[in-house]
């Protein structure tokens, strides 16, 4: 009885259904390798045969580039974004404070102080928005 469990069960891996096993080899120069493996690494593939395959048959390859300009660029701009939405917190706050502090007439008077420096405010954001979207249409391949 202890055979035939060893003989029904064998162990190991389950065999593939269509395994690959026609081979194929090829030489290249040193500069066609270089080529190679640049255009390898651009496709973010972790095997070399999935890559290979995938060239010779014309499945899609994904290439991810990434540009530390435009890293570099869009932190920035998450950056001054950070600090476009604190002075919104300020301009609330000081709001409040004025509204509570002065009298009608004072208040009013700084009001339109924070009015005309709330429409700088929105120029410079409609100008960087201009900015980003000149950036993105220029550098950026989509």
């Amino acid at each position: 009885m202890a055979t035939e469990k060893r003989r029904k069960h064998k162990g190991g891996r389950k065999p593939k259904i269509d395994p690959c096993k026609h081979r194929y080899a090829i030489s290249l120069n040193d500069v066609d390798n270089a080529r190679f493996l640049s255009l390898f690494e651009a496709s973010g593939m972790d095997v070399k045969a999935h890559f290979i395959t995938a060239t010779l048959f014309e499945k899609p390859i994904k290439v991810v580039k990434i540009d530390k300009g435009t890293v570099d660029y869009y932190m920035r701009l998450t950056s001054f974004y950070s600090q476009f939405r604190a002075i919104g917190v300020n301009y609330n706050q000081l709001t409040k404070a004025i509204k509570s502090a002065f009298t009608e007439r004072m208040a009013l008077a700084l009001l339109s102080k924070l009015e005309k420096a709330t429409f700088q405010l929105a120029e410079i954001n409609k100008q960087v928005m201009d900015l980003t979207k000149e950036f993105e249409e220029r550098w950026l391949q989509k």
